[in-house]
């Protein structure tokens, strides 16, 4: 695993947080907020995964 790999899967989770905390206190703010660190988190592991791959395509 990379840095981009981990860091991607901590803001999704955070962002799964975030949102589910402002469904519980009704907040649509912090509810879309939860949703665009996902969003950045899943883009950026997927980064991640793509260096990832290149690096073992450079290896072979």
């Amino acid at each position: 695993m990379n840095k981009d790999q981990v860091k991607g899967a901590i803001k999704d989770a955070a962002g799964k947080v975030q949102e589910k905390t402002g469904q519980v206190v009704g907040s649509t703010e912090q509810q879309r907020k939860g949703i665009n660190k996902q969003v950045e988190g899943k883009t950026q592991k997927a980064v991640g995964d793509v260096k990832e791959v290149l690096k073992d395509v450079r290896q072979k």
